[in-house]
């Protein structure tokens, strides 16, 4: 059992993770930004803005905005910020600060201007190296983690070690683990997953049906498929929970962030507005804005992607767009 684990990051994610690692850990370092979180977990135990539901012992957490100070007290963090603030949240380490620490992204998206999923990131940014990187991912609501609902998670890492080490923090009764040593598909699909169910939210928010929606994903599969091919060529089961399990439940749960704020463009609302509306981060907005410029390199064609950009950064109209969409699966 590691002593020294570290969540970096204080949304409903990162509150559902430590939840989840108190279960094996004797005490937790916890990194939030917000003073009003900061205040609830010391006092009363609780995340008063994010599943506030769930309450932590005080004794065995330790609990600070001080992020220099997290980072050095711990040899295992677990990042939980999202993809656009990640770079903002760790800006005043200094230089070697994430060397001989095993670092596991639980972040589903890319790091803007940079266009790089976050263990490329942190590889490039702080040179961590790659066997020092993980991803963990898989279909994974944290409304659900806090109602201990039985959720299967996937560790990967090229490194097999450090995988199952993070395979085993993360496990418990209501969370079962696997291994992979695919860590940058996992990431990208993770990324993917939010562009797709924000489209399937636009269809829903133009009136687009079931039927529909049901070919929307499976094509969003095969668009997913070929882009890893080009970006990541390993061999990997894209039927398995973390590619296809995380892609139908982002696309088709009352709890998914990426899908509300789909909807919500659907229905008329501008993106300024719905961003403003949602108070939380909804990766695949700013996803959908780096793969638009990432797959430029490789050269894949993306319909599903390139109509969701075109949707929210190049104004045209959703109902026009997806008419085309229509007419390309035919």
């Amino acid at each position: 059992m590691s002593k020294n684990v570290a969540v970096i990051g204080g949304g409903s994610w990162a509150t559902a993770i430590a939840k989840i690692l108190l279960n094996n850990q004797e005490e937790l370092h916890w990194w939030v930004r917000e003073p009003e979180i900061l205040e609830g977990l010391r006092r009363e135990g609780i995340n008063p803005m994010y599943l506030s539901g769930v309450e932590f012992p005080i004794e065995r957490l330790h609990v600070s905005n001080d992020i220099r100070q997290v980072v050095d007290a711990a040899d295992t963090l677990v990042m939980v910020v999202p993809a656009v603030y990640l770079p903002g949240a760790l800006q005043c380490l200094e230089t070697g600060a994430l060397q001989g620490k095993g670092i596991c992204s639980a972040i589903k998206g890319i790091i803007p201007g940079h266009d790089q999923v976050v263990c490329e990131y942190l590889r490039d940014a702080f040179g961590v190296p790659e066997e020092n990187l993980a991803a963990i991912s898989g279909p994974s609501h944290a409304e659900e983690i806090a109602l201990n609902r039985l959720t299967y998670l996937t560790a990967a890492s090229r490194n097999s070690e450090l995988a199952e080490h993070i395979a085993r923090l993360f496990s418990c009764e209501y969370v079962r683990t696997r291994c992979s040593d695919d860590v940058y598909g996992i990431e990208y699909a993770a990324v993917m997953k939010n562009v797709y169910a924000l489209a399937v939210g636009i269809a829903k928010g133009l009136g687009y049906g079931d039927n529909f929606v049901s070919v929307l994903v499976s094509n969003a599969l095969e668009e997913m498929r070929v882009f890893l091919e080009k970006v990541h060529d390993i061999k990997r089961n894209l039927n398995s929970a973390s590619y296809l399990g995380d892609l139908l439940v982002t696309s088709y749960s009352q709890f998914s962030r990426n899908r509300t704020f789909g909807n919500m463009i659907g229905q008329g609302y501008s993106v300024k507005s719905a961003i403003l509306e949602m108070k939380m981060v909804a990766e695949g907005y700013y996803a959908s804005g780096s793969v638009h410029a990432i797959k430029q390199n490789f050269q894949v064609a993306m319909p599903i992607f390139e109509a969701v950009h075109a949707v929210l950064y190049e104004n045209c109209s959703p109902r026009r767009v997806f008419r085309q969409l229509e007419a390309l699966f035919s």
